[in-house]
């Protein structure tokens, strides 16, 4: 795992939980004490985290990033609306597709098809059960996916109506991108068994380019991102993609 890829999981969890511990981060991570504290030091020089005895912290006078967690909410209630009664419906890992998997607990039965382990937790969680729950198997990311040739298999002999992907990134010239090698090979299954594409990514993702593309920007049937979205992504998603949708935090 690259050094950018580590950060971006404990910017997550340090945003998430208000800090983390080294211990934690090590087992995590799959890596060495010295790793994750050359992790924490470059990210505490950025300003982005408080490095403290054992871990870090949210730097101080902050808390969580309340626009942030509202963009996530409005993309995921938006995303709803493509969510049909009945239907097979397929999601990737990442923070969008499981605060959609939240708003699935009251909806109509549905089949989810999906290599995310947090996806899945949330959805066995739902009482009364709803949906029917299909896990790729594989082998676990530190971020929760099921990657490798087990999962590219399963994902191949499916067939969806729509998938709901979280793209790492997004760029013109990459188009959607992912955070890794194995789980861009295990998104691509999935894009070729559905029959409708339906990209989830906040503004921020906007130029931020993964180490492998997904699919392309023009392969999108719908993207729905937040209303904090640049200009000339704006434009660019607007001419590229199959439709756009900015949505707006609030009820």
């Amino acid at each position: 795992m690259l050094a950018q890829q580590r950060q971006a999981i404990i910017l997550d969890l340090v945003h998430r939980d208000g800090g983390v511990r080294l211990r934690d981060l090590m087992h995590r991570l799959g890596v060495s004490d010295m790793t994750v504290r050359r992790d924490l030091a470059d990210l505490a020089e950025r300003g982005l985290v408080e490095k403290v005895h054992g871990g870090a912290t949210r730097p101080a006078g902050t808390t969580a990033a309340a626009p942030q967690a509202d963009a996530v909410a409005a993309i995921a209630r938006h995303a709803l609306a493509f969510v049909e009664p009945g239907a097979a419906i397929a999601l990737s890992n990442g923070p969008l597709t499981t605060a959609l998997a939240h708003c699935l607990a009251d909806r109509p039965p549905t089949t989810v098809v999906t290599n995310s382990l947090r996806v899945a937790a949330v959805l066995h969680a739902t009482r009364p059960a709803r949906h029917t729950v299909v896990v790729l198997g594989g082998v676990r990311e530190p971020s929760g996916a099921l990657v490798g040739p087990i999962a590219e298999d399963a994902a191949a002999r499916l067939n969806v109506d729509a998938l709901f992907l979280d793209a790492h990134g997004m760029t013109v010239r990459a188009g959607f991108t992912a955070g890794s090698l194995a789980a861009a090979a295990v998104d691509r299954r999935l894009v070729e068994s559905a029959r409708r594409l339906v990209v989830l990514a906040d503004h921020g993702r906007w130029g931020v380019t993964g180490i492998a593309t997904v699919a392309a920007l023009d392969e999108a049937d719908v993207v729905i991102t937040d209303d904090a979205l640049a200009d000339d992504a704006y434009v660019a998603l607007t001419d590229h993609a199959g439709h756009l949708i900015l949505a707006t935090a609030g009820p």
